[in-house]
């Protein structure tokens, strides 16, 4: 299957003779980088018999007039302004829809505010255990403290990174590959329920630990919900979303992350003079996020792009309905994804839970998303974002701040991470997720260097402090807007419906993963390199993944979920050729010589459908 030239049009509608020419396209092998609409070049009656067999097979008689009108739409979305079946009403609600790209029905921002809640929850706790690091070991018997021997303290280090670890342990081991099997039976909405219990109880039984022990099993389960949260909530969130604005829409996972680090930090300081019991506190009260998801999931519309998967096409029209202003771009989606769908299946067909976890790797398509979205998650780590969020009061009591600088320091770095993430909101969707990335890990690298060189500076010296803490800012201003939001949306995206589901979890697990090795090692390798050993690290991880992301990971703003399979169908090869002979050189003379007059030759072509769709957008200022 993986060498077998496919015709894509061709097989999703076998009747040929009726379809006149039809362009071949490879979803394996996409040499010309071409992106296809499936029914470009399906003649209109041909198109309107379609139409009607396909009502005749789903029961969706009623709305035959609406898939009519929409199926055409769909096949050339930049010229229903010359529909004559298309009414005026149903021009000016496509019209508004292209400039007025924000204004969609409230159930729509309702679902995906209320799933985005519950990243608050995996925020909160990595500072709640921020804070819990700096009295949790000596309550427990395992200090960590410079007065304490070198080999004890080596081991109890180790301890406290472990309890640290835990969530990403279970998350990377267990939360995220329940993702597949539960959605599958239980749908987006019923495994994003089964998330948020397990992130309801499991902080407050951390908070009621009695020892190491019974803190690090609580942590554990903790890493059931937050896997599988992580798997699901930003692929619920992209299935619901318009193209124009699913960046924005799925970053929001993002943002309530930052949201909840600095609720967090809030906490820390709320409660730190209340005593022993204050890491009690900030363990604990990383539950509050987890109360609103429990109660309004089963509110939000379920994913229509589930329900076509399986095979309720009714239910997915209802619920696109929810999520859209007029039935006709209910019913366009509807017939245009379903569709892009039958294509997909030529190619990925249906399969079982074990082959579609070793297709990850095998069927070319999907694993060049894979690779895509490994680099994206893996990149997050190596940014070295994770060991502020763990261990920022560690690090800045290392540093010399005292326990309530080291407090106030991170609330700082926290109030910066939330506050920054908001620029990528607007962004995300038209300067595009490649390219936030390309522009912020050179200034990352430079900030983490820059906090590493300051802690050089004499600690009897003011600006010592000042530096650091100023650099750690500078480093998480350029982290917010760029690999702070993209990793999540990206992997959300990238992945074919069918294998949706594992691949998001591999996703998940690689960032939860790596997340966990670098919370158990990071208070050994502050140990022995220092604070500025430390950073100098990271700082060349960052440069390692900025190449990573140059040559694997493909832009995908403003693509239908459907039509990305034509930007994963284009060879590695050819996409790292073409960033090395294409774009370096144009970049070069753009940036650096400032030659306005420079020009970047595209890698892909469109469809004339989606050529139109494009240019309508230029028209409108929103490309």
């Amino acid at each position: 299957m993986n060498d077998k030239e496919i015709s894509t049009q061709e097989e999703a509608f076998p009747d040929r003779e009726r379809r006149g020419t039809l362009t071949s396209i490879n979803l394996n092998k996409n040499l010309a980088a071409k992106i296809s609409n499936p029914l470009s070049d399906i003649p209109r009656d041909v198109l309107m018999k379609d139409v009607e067999d396909f009502a005749a097979e789903h029961d969706l008689h009623d709305i035959v007039p609406d898939l009519k009108k929409g199926a055409l739409v769909a096949q050339n979305p930049g010229g229903f302004d010359e529909m004559e079946e298309i009414s005026p009403e149903e021009k000016d609600a496509l019209r508004f829809e292209v400039t007025n790209k924000w204004r969609h029905p409230g159930k729509l921002y309702i679902t995906i505010i209320i799933c985005s809640i519950g990243a608050a929850v995996q925020g909160w706790d990595q500072t709640g255990s921020n804070g819990a690091n700096l009295s949790f070991p000596t309550e427990f018997g395992i200090p960590i403290g410079q007065d304490i021997p070198q080999d004890q303290r080596e081991h109890n280090e180790w301890l406290v990174g472990l309890v640290n670890a835990g969530p990403y342990i279970g998350s990377a081991f267990l939360g995220c590959w329940l993702s597949d099997p539960l959605n599958t039976y239980l749908g987006r909405r019923g495994a994003i329920f089964v998330s948020a219990i397990f992130c309801l109880l499991t902080p407050i039984g951390g908070a009621i630990s009695q020892t190491w022990e019974q803190l690090l099993i609580t942590r554990l389960l903790m890493g059931i919900g937050m896997g599988l949260k992580g798997s699901t909530v930003p692929i619920f969130a992209a299935e619901n979303s318009p193209a124009t604005i699913r960046g924005a829409l799925v970053m929001s996972w993002q943002m309530w992350t930052a949201f909840g680090i600095f609720l967090g930090f809030c906490a820390n300081l709320a409660v730190y003079r209340v005593g022993d019991i204050a890491w009690r506190l900030q363990i604990g009260s990383a539950f509050i996020p987890a109360v609103p998801l429990c109660l309004g999931i089963f509110f939000c519309p379920e994913s229509p792009r589930w329900f076509i998967k399986k095979g309720r096409l009714r239910q997915a029209h209802n619920s696109l309905l929810r999520l859209r202003k007029h039935p006709i771009q209910a019913a366009r989606d509807l017939y245009y994804i379903n569709a892009q769908i039958l294509v997909e299946r030529q190619v990925i067909g249906h399969s079982n839970y074990l082959s579609r976890f070793t297709e990850l790797f095998t069927i070319p398509r999907v694993r060049r998303a894979s690779l895509a979205a490994w680099t994206v998650m893996i990149a997050q780590q190596m940014c070295g974002i994770n060991i502020i969020a763990f261990y920022s009061s560690t690090i800045f009591r290392e540093a010399g701040f005292d326990e309530f600088a080291a407090l106030m320091a991170s609330f700082g770095f926290g109030l910066v991470n939330f506050v920054f993430a908001w620029p990528a909101f607007f962004t995300i969707d038209t300067f595009g997720r490649r390219s936030l990335l390309l522009f912020t890990f050179p200034q990352m690298t430079w900030t983490l260097l820059g906090a590493g060189l300051s802690a050089l500076i004499p600690r009897s010296n003011p600006a010592h402090l000042g530096l650091v803490a100023m650099f750690v800012f500078l480093f998480a201003a350029f982290y917010s807007p760029g690999e702070g939001p993209v990793p999540f949306t990206y992997s959300a995206e990238v992945f074919p419906l069918s294998h949706r589901e594992v691949g998001m979890g591999f996703a998940v697990a690689t960032c939860f993963g790596w997340s966990a090795v670098l919370s158990i090692t990071f208070p050994s390798l502050l140990g022995a390199f220092g604070v500025t050993g430390a950073f100098g690290f990271y700082a060349g991880m960052n440069v390692l993944a900025l190449i990573m992301i140059f040559f694997w990971v493909p832009e995908t703003k403003e693509r239908t979920l459907e039509e990305l399979d034509y930007i994963f169908a284009v060879p590695v090869r050819t996409f790292a050729r073409y960033q090395i002979s294409t774009a370096l050189p144009w970049w070069f003379k753009r940036w650096v010589l400032f030659n306005k007059n420079a020009t970047l030759k595209p890698l892909y072509t469109f469809d004339s459908g989606l050529a139109d769709r494009k240019a309508m957008l230029r028209k409108t200022g929103k490309v």
